[in-house]
């Protein structure tokens, strides 16, 4: 397996630029060899989760309000405690260099030119330093590791790196099935590490096995499963970084989360990739809100492809929304100005749904009325 080269199969000059999140999705997949293809695309188990996130999201309609008397929409608020240009950031996605050779950093400049937070995976294969020395608004996200120093030096790193937040997955405590990669052997090449872990190029995401996710047998020696409330617990009180809890599904955990002094939830089912029978993730969304009463921030993640998407978010009562996907396949198709053409569309798209929808700011797209069908 071998990661893409620099040269670029964007349109040329002259050429249409993609119009939509989906056609963008399609010059990635002529980009890219097919087994990286299948690790960004693919889920665990039947991949159905996917396709409920997509149709769930689909199926919350809205109500337009009219004669509102502006013909400009600001998308421009605030998310967790970051000023943000759209109410939306960049999920963490691990192993960028996959998809370009200039992975996470063209990503984080795209993230700074749009204005949106940059959340940097504990599996990114540039440093959260070199990642956050690029300027923006950058997030940690944490995988809990076996080594509780380990976690402890990656919240100082992240910290004394500038990240404005530290968002902990919580719904890994092993890699879901993703029959992709196991089918393909799936491995790292040499030159796409787990930075933040260490430069130790030889470990087991690099050694490949037929029939097995060689990356899915790092994360298992790496990973402690056993992560408990204690442990959040232990990290609040070793942070004074706002904590996101990314991977909440069930309103008692929320509460549980906010209870712990998490300052957010995000209401996510991993984008299809863990637990292969898991609700999706707008569906859940609604209890979640209501169960956490305004104590803390919610945002929605798991298939979110438009900016209409992100107004559904809103008007169901979440703060905002993460994107994930569509970044990697901007990145596929020409690095940080592919990356950022993505979220130019998203935000684009947000703009024209607030003003086709009667809402001139974020907060009238919160008054809105939901309708799922």
């Amino acid at each position: 397996m071998t990661s893409p080269s620099p040269t670029s199969s964007a349109p040329g000059p002259g050429a249409e630029a993609p119009l939509t999140v989906a056609d963008v999705a399609e010059l990635a997949a002529r980009r890219l060899p097919a087994d990286v293809l299948d690790f960004v695309n693919g889920g665990s188990g039947d991949e159905s989760v996917q396709a409920a996130n997509r149709a769930a999201l689909d199926g919350v309609r809205l109500v337009p309000r009219v004669l509102v008397g502006t013909d400009e929409a600001s998308t421009s608020g605030r998310l967790v405690r970051s000023a943000a240009g759209m109410p939306l950031a960049v999920a963490p996605m691990a192993y960028q260099r996959l998809l370009h050779p200039e992975g996470e950093l063209a990503s984080a400049r795209a993230a700074r030119a749009v204005d949106v937070p940059f959340v940097v995976s504990t599996l990114s294969s540039y440093s959260v330093e070199e990642i956050a020395a690029v300027g923006g608004t950058v997030w940690f996200q944490l995988y809990w590791l076996r080594d509780r120093d380990a976690v402890l030096d990656l919240v100082c790193r992240a910290e004394k790196a500038g990240c404005e937040a530290l968002v902990v997955t919580v719904d890994v405590p092993l890699m879901g099935r993703r029959l992709r990669d196991v089918r393909n052997g799936f491995s790292l090449p040499p030159q796409v590490t787990a930075a933040n872990l260490g430069p130790a190029p030889d470990t087991a995401a690099h050694r490949r096995e037929d029939g097995r996710s060689a990356v899915a047998t790092h994360t298992a020696q790496a990973f402690d499963p056993a992560l408990s409330w204690e442990g959040l617990a232990w990290l609040r009180e070793r942070t004074s970084l706002p904590l996101l809890v990314k991977g909440v599904l069930d309103p008692r955990d929320a509460v549980r989360a906010v209870d712990a002094g998490a300052d957010g939830v995000i209401v996510s089912n991993h984008g299809g990739r863990q637990f292969a029978a898991a609700v999706p993730s707008v569906t859940a969304l609604p209890r979640v809100v209501e169960a956490v009463g305004g104590r803390c921030a919610v945002l929605l993640d798991s298939g979110v492809r438009t900016g209409a998407d992100v107004l559904r978010a809103l008007a169901l009562g979440a703060d905002g929304a993460l994107c994930g996907r569509p970044l990697l396949w901007g990145l596929a198709m020409d690095g940080e100005a592919g990356a950022r053409h993505v979220l130019e569309l998203l935000r684009d798209e947000l703009r024209e749904s607030l003003l086709l929808a009667g809402c001139p700011d974020l907060a009238a797209a919160r008054r809105l009325e939901p309708v799922v069908v």
